[in-house]
């Protein structure tokens, strides 16, 4: 696929960085970006040596992603009906493991690789969303994020109604949700929205750092299941959960990178996963 709404990287470590680059609109979201990040999510997963992805905006762009372009809100407006801009034939990362991650956005929690998102600016919208399915979250100091549909007679968007309040809780998910305001990435850090805050110099040094530990440190195998565990548990009981734990176990201590963890461990050096 031509790439003309993103740029995508492989970084040493095994760190893929999709970059969301419409810099001259502050790198909003379009149906055309949508299937460039949906495309490049698919070739992150099925890519071996792919061990997490990072998400970030283009820094010429001063935002991470501010949300739906205005072209595109003036064409849901004029049209009288929703148009995602997206074709039938879009790639379907992450769908196919649970049918509750079918969905936009919650297919990355389908998705069998950690995701970052690095937020270096203003996160509106769906840039929104796309911070809140991400796995983790680091973001500059000053960042500002905001819901934004309140403004535009919208609901929430694309599930943030079901994701924030698991992430922040309800008390601060009303907040964000119902008023539909700016707020900083103080404010979000203080909520539990973010793992880190960072100078802006240092967002990029301090995710790669993170990613290239977690690909080092973590089993392909280890990262994929307790990520699907994570999502899943979220709609099982607390026995289901444990039984799941228990049969994943049983499977995957048959697995060579078992082996190879506990060999690495007893020579005090860095594994060497197969995945």
């Amino acid at each position: 696929m031509e790439l003309k709404t993103t740029r995508y990287e492989i970084v040493e470590g095994g760190v893929a960085v999709v970059t969301l680059s419409r810099p001259k609109r502050r790198n909003a979201w379009t149906g055309r970006m949508h299937t460039e990040y949906r495309w490049l999510l698919e070739r992150a997963d099925a890519d071996r040596a792919v061990r997490v992805i990072v998400v970030t905006g283009d820094p010429e762009g001063q935002a991470f992603c501010a949300g739906a372009d205005l072209g595109a809100l003036e064409g849901h407006s004029e049209k009288g009906r929703y148009d995602p801009g997206t074709s039938d034939d879009i790639a379907r990362p992450g769908f196919g493991v649970d049918p509750n991650f079918d969905a936009a956005f919650a297919y990355h929690f389908g998705v069998s690789k950690p995701i970052i998102a690095a937020i270096n600016g203003a996160a509106a919208g769906v840039g929104l969303v796309l911070a809140a399915f991400a796995d983790l979250r680091f973001a500059v100091k000053g960042a500002k994020f905001t819901a934004a549909h309140g403004r535009f007679n919208f609901p929430a968007e694309f599930g943030l109604s079901w994701v924030l309040p698991r992430i922040v809780g309800l008390t601060h998910a009303n907040d964000i949700l119902l008023s539909s305001r700016t707020f900083t990435s103080d404010e979000a850090s203080a909520m539990g929205f973010l793992n880190r805050l960072t100078e802006a110099e240092a967002l990029m040094p301090a995710v790669l750092d993170y990613a290239r530990a977690m690909a080092a440190n973590v089993a392909p195998g280890s990262a994929r299941e307790t990520k699907r565990q994570i999502y899943r548990d979220l709609h099982r009981d607390a026995a289901a959960a444990v039984g799941e734990a228990e049969r994943l176990l049983e499977t995957m201590i048959k697995a060579p990178d078992y082996k190879e963890g506990v060999k690495a461990w007893m020579e005090k050096r860095p594994a060497q996963w197969t995945g």
